[in-house]
């Protein structure tokens, strides 16, 4: 069992980009953060990527051995070098993500972890959401309310993650807990990182658009943007959730353009996505705060800059580790689900009513 009061909670993430893990440490009691302790990275090669790209949109069942080697092996070396850690999150890698029908997909085994790494792990964080109705996704957004507190935020604003797929989570910080209701609206905006990312994996033989170089030299083709906004995803209500290739025909809507036009084209199809999206938010964000690898792309965030109504910084404008958000996400809500508090509600991922998911493994069974 944990100890009472604050605890040292590692988290491990590895998104949907495919880059690696990126592991982080949060002290915290499970409601409020008194802390951010060290981070690491541990990057995929070549041949691990390409592995797991091999992976993508599998399910339990099908053959995923490799796979499966490739996401515990750097789990277990990046994670092992941590000292002082009470309790490990562990997401694991996310394959699949249907949950009107098959559910979700993350590949790892926290059970082999927790054993390999001597400390209680906590994992499966979706399928809990799931089978009560909701979109298992995203699960960031109770962090976020933390966050907001802790940077002193006194009126609603939004964090905007952009990874593979970018996700939005409005708080209005006012409000004491996140399952409480207009603490919080979360949901999936579409397609960030990843149909660019795979673009430029096809065309450059790179695998993302480094400082967004490329699409900083072509211009946007209106007309494909406006097809790609015309998807009924738009017109869909709160909470939502995407599977990274949801979108795959974005890369079919600039077949024909040059490669520069195609880059413009598609980072400007994910800034248009998060703009639908804060149409949804309750009340307008006095800021919008950016986290993921999108942030660094400067095309994109201009864009955001044009097309909102309010300010768009990257999250170290407040103190915060864009890199590490999520895998810090994981860590605080580890201790969440080892002391029964809930992961998410009806206004983060659908789900019928407020919940904790997650699985918690010990060394030794």
């Amino acid at each position: 069992m944990l100890s009472a009061g604050t605890v040292t909670a590692l988290g491990a993430m590895s998104g949907t980009s495919l880059d690696g893990v990126d592991a982080a440490v949060v002290v915290t009691d499970g409601e409020t953060i008194t802390g951010f302790g060290p981070v690491a990275y541990r990057a995929y090669d070549a041949e691990e990527q390409a592995c797991l790209r091999a992976a993508l949109g599998k399910w339990p069942g099908d053959e995923l051995r490799a796979a499966a080697q490739v996401v515990e092996r750097a789990h277990e070396e990046l994670l092992a070098g941590f000292e002082g850690v009470d309790l490990v999150g562990f997401h694991g890698q996310t394959l699949a993500h249907d949950p009107g029908a098959r559910g979700t997909h993350q590949l790892g085994d926290g059970d082999a972890l927790a054993q390999a790494l001597g400390v209680p792990v906590v994992w499966d964080f979706r399928g809990a959401d799931i089978r009560l109705g909701g979109q298992g996704a995203p699960l960031a957004p109770f962090f976020h309310h933390a966050c907001a507190r802790w940077i002193g935020a006194r009126a609603p604003l939004a964090f905007l993650n952009l990874g593979g797929v970018g996700n939005l989570t409005w708080v209005d910080p006012r409000v004491a807990r996140p399952e409480d209701a207009g603490a919080l609206l979360a949901f999936d905006t579409g397609p960030a990182n990843a149909p660019l990312n795979d673009l430029m994996m096809r065309r450059r033989g790179r695998p993302f658009d480094a400082g967004g170089a490329l699409a900083a030299q072509g211009r946007v083709a209106e007309g494909a943007l406006e097809m790609f906004l015309d998807d009924a995803w738009f017109l869909r209500m709160p909470p939502k959730s995407l599977d990274r290739d949801a979108f795959a025909g974005m890369l079919e809507l600039v077949r024909e353009l040059p490669d520069a036009d195609a880059a413009a084209t598609m980072t400007a199809m994910a800034a248009a996505a998060v703009m639908r999206g804060v149409e949804h938010c309750p009340a307008p964000p006095e800021r919008i705060l950016v986290a993921g690898g999108g942030r660094h792309n400067p095309v994109m965030m201009e864009m955001l800059r044009a097309g909102l109504d309010c300010p768009v910084q990257p999250v170290e404008a407040v103190g915060l580790d864009g890199d590490m958000l999520e895998a810090q996400a994981f860590a605080y809500l580890a201790v969440r689900v080892a002391r029964g508090l809930p992961t998410s509600s009806p206004a983060t991922t659908g789900v019928r009513a407020a919940v904790g998911g997650g699985t918690v493994s010990r060394p030794g069974g």
